[in-house]
Parts: structure tokens; C-alpha cells; sequence
């Protein structure tokens, strides 16, 4: 047994160093390279620099508010990404406003200009009457067919009540020109062929895809379901968001230290399975951070690190005072483990569900820097748990079975 203990207890610790090697370092092997963590985390606004705008809608009371708003912020997004801004976060503000963010760009003012006051999409009859408009675009995209099938066109897709005006319109003006205009300026004039009553249309531009591709993002852009203005923008310089990230790791290496060093005087033996628990704590939250979808390590999301941090050390104290509590009833070592850890479950989590909670009500309703603190604390209480729950105990463990019974260096 004292082996067995010996033999996972150095497994483990090596599996930290390795593992903590890996993500400050990364690795080659061949043609196949893992990169370090820091380089495969996202970050945020204020950390890498860029450009942000806030929109609001104008008219709130339309009908159906909640999912023209969700359409136009789907809209904004697709528009950013056909640009090429992969990155760019659209999310909803409050219950009127939408927030638009775009990190790591050169030229804000280049961003501002596609992401500004939202183009007006209009298709006229050749009498000049609207029969469309934008906000019954539901898409467009390239396409590519014809005779030849070397033909670029632009397949659009149109909402319930844009089907029925254009299947109106298309069948009174077969071999008619009906003509596009965005924001009052033609782009694009295409003849009606046939009657279009299913609501899917394409139109033919020939042999330029780049004409086609720019045509199709134009009235996909111009298809936002509400009338919205900007109210906010700002620039974020990159040169400040480095030194704020260099000077919050700074704090956060020296925090961990001295949280290591206090629980190892304080706790002894358990206290350095709380550091070795605290260690592998922190490579799950920031390889959860490099491989998890969508998130974006910001200058508040530290700031839920790093009270992510405070709330693992939390919890073990808790399991330790509990273990010390059976310890001076003369209880053996092996019990004093069992009965600490069920004796301290429920205090554990109690105190994690609530701020679960808490981190969920600031994921749905906060945006920005207040989301990512969110998410980083959100996943730090998650992981806190399972380190405390599962890898404390199975450390602790694994120490009392290596046959040291002075009790001592098990409490003061």
C-alpha cells in the first residue's frame, strides 16, 4: 500500500511538471507542433487593443422586438465574418443595444465603416414602389450555375411576408427590371424572368465571382430586421492592454506563491496537497480557456481567475479544518480524511452553486469585460469544485497511507 502510494503520488507530481511544461513551452515532434497555452487563448478587447461600438435600436416597440433584435445582431456578426474579422464578438447590451467588438485591428477606422450606420436594402418596382426590403432579406450568398455552370450568382432567401410582396411584384413585371438600392444607390438592376413565388430567387451577374461575392454581401448586409444607430464607439490602444496583462500576471504569479507558501506553514503535510491540487487547478483553467469555443481571456476574466483561485483555497481549507476537527477526537487518520471530506461536502457546495448562479445571471445579462469575468469565474468555481471534491481527496489519500502517523505534521 505504501508503494502503491508512494509510486501514484510521484506520478502525479510529475504528470504537473510535465503538463505545466507543456503549456508555458509547447512541443515539436516532427511535423506536428503543440503550441503553448498562452498562444492559443483568446484575448479580449482590452488586452489585445481594437475597436468596439455600441448600437441601439431605434424603435422598440415593433412587433416581435426580442427577435429582430437577435436577427440583427446575426446579421452584424455574418457581416463582420464575410470580412474577414473571425474574431469579433456581437452581443446584446441591455434590451435595446447591441455591443460590437473586434480586437487586433490595424485600422479602426476601416472597421467602423463597415460595422456604421447599417445600409438601407430596398427592392424597387419600375415604378419606383418598394416591394422589399432589407428586413425581409432572411439571406444571400454566392452561388454558381447556369448553362455553363460557370455563371456566379447570388441566391438570396426571403422571410414569409417578403415572399408573398416579390411573388406579387415578379409576376405583374416578368421581363421587367427590378432595381436594388442600397442606402439610395443602385447595385444591381436584374430583369425578371419568371414569376418567384417560393421566396428563393438568384440573381445573374456572369463570369466575375468577386462581383457576385460582393454583390451578395451588400444585401446580406443591408438585411437587418430593425432600424438601429450608433450611440458609442471607442478605440482601445494594444500598448495599454499589454502592460495591464503583464502587470495581472505579475500579481497573480506573486498571489499564488504566497497563498502556496501560507497553506504549506499553515497545513503542512495536507498543505502541500493543496498546493499540488492548487497547481493542477490551474492548468485545467487555462487549458480550458485555450480549448474551449467562443472564450476570451479578458482583464476581468483574471480578476474571476484569480478569485476562482481564492475559492479552491477556500474550499480546502474548509475540508482541512474539518480533518483537524476529527483528528483531536482521537479518530485515526484514514477516518479523520473520510469523515473531514463528507463533513465539509455540503458547506463546499453550497458556497460554489451560489456563485455559479451568480456567474450565470453575469454571462446572460453582462457584456464585454463584465462577460469574460464571468466565464473565468464561472469555469474557475466549476474546476474548484472537482479539484476539491475529487483531487484533494485522492492526494490526501494517498499521503496518509504512506504510513506517516505523526500527527503533527497533519495539524498544529
Amino acid at each position: 500500500m505504501k508503494v502503491k502510494s508512494l509510486v501514484t503520488l510521484g506520478v502525479t507530481l510529475l504528470l504537473i511538471v510535465v503538463v505545466a511544461f507543456l503549456a508555458l513551452n509547447g512541443l515539436q515532434v516532427g511535423k506536428y507542433i503543440l503550441e503553448p497555452v498562452a498562444n492559443a487563448i483568446s484575448l479580449g478587447l482590452d488586452l489585445r487593443g481594437g475597436v468596439y461600438a455600441v448600437y441601439q435600436a431605434k424603435d422598440t416597440s415593433v412587433e416581435d422586438f426580442d427577435t429582430q433584435l437577435a436577427g440583427t445582431i446575426s446579421v452584424l456578426r455574418n457581416r463582420l465574418t464575410a470580412q474577414g474579422y473571425t474574431e469579433a464578438t456581437v452581443t446584446q447590451q441591455g434590451s435595446d443595444s447591441i455591443r460590437v467588438e473586434i480586437p487586433d485591428v490595424d485600422d479602426p477606422s476601416a472597421i467602423l465603416d463597415i460595422i456604421g450606420t447599417p445600409a438601407k436594402l430596398e427592392f424597387l418596382d419600375p415604378d419606383g414602389n418598394v416591394v422589399i426590403e432589407g428586413k425581409d432579406v432572411k439571406s444571400a450568398r454566392l452561388a454558381q450555375g447556369g448553362d455553363s455552370k460557370l455563371e456566379y450568382m447570388v441566391a438570396f432567401e426571403l422571410n414569409d411576408s417578403g415572399t408573398e410582396a416579390f411573388a406579387n411584384a415578379t409576376a405583374e413585371h416578368i421581363g421587367e427590371v427590378i432595381r436594388i438600392m442600397l442606402d439610395g444607390e443602385e447595385i444591381s438592376a436584374p430583369t425578371v424572368q419568371s414569376a418567384i413565388t417560393n421566396g428563393e430567387g438568384v440573381i445573374t451577374v456572369g463570369g466575375d465571382r468577386e462581383e457576385a461575392s460582393r454583390l451578395a454581401m451588400l444585401i446580406q448586409s443591408g438585411a437587418l430586421p430593425l432600424d438601429i444607430e450608433q450611440t458609442e464607439v471607442s478605440a482601445v490602444s494594444a500598448t495599454l492592454g499589454v502592460e495591464a496583462l503583464d502587470r495581472a500576471v505579475l500579481a497573480g504569479i506573486v498571489g499564488v506563491a504566497l497563498v502556496m507558501l501560507f497553506m504549506l506553514v499553515l497545513y503542512r503535510l495536507p498543505g502541500l496537497v493543496a498546493d499540488m491540487a492548487l497547481a493542477i487547478y490551474i492548468l485545467i483553467v487555462f487549458y480550458a480557456l485555450a480549448l474551449v469555443p467562443g472564450v476570451q481571456l479578458t482583464l476581468p476574466g483574471i480578476a474571476g481567475i484569480l478569485l476562482g483561485i481564492g475559492m479552491a483555497v477556500d474550499a480546502n481549507v474548509i475540508i482541512f479544518e474539518r480533518f483537524r476537527e476529527e483528528l483531536k477526537d482521537d479518530r485515526s487518520l484514514e477516518s479523520s480524511v473520510k469523515r473531514g471530506f463528507k463533513n465539509a461536502l455540503s458547506a463546499i457546495i453550497d458556497s460554489n452553486v451560489t456563485t455559479i448562479i451568480a456567474s450565470l445571471a453575469l454571462m446572460y445579462f453582462g457584456t464585454g469585460p463584465i462577460r469574460g469575468f464571468a466565464i473565468t469565474l464561472l469555469i474557475g468555481v466549476i474546476t474548484s469544485m472537482i479539484t476539491a471534491v475529487f483531487v484533494t481527496r485522492f492526494l490526501l489519500t494517498n499521503v496518509v497511507r504512506l504510513g506517516i502517523r505523526n500527527k503533527a505534521l497533519y495539524t498544529r
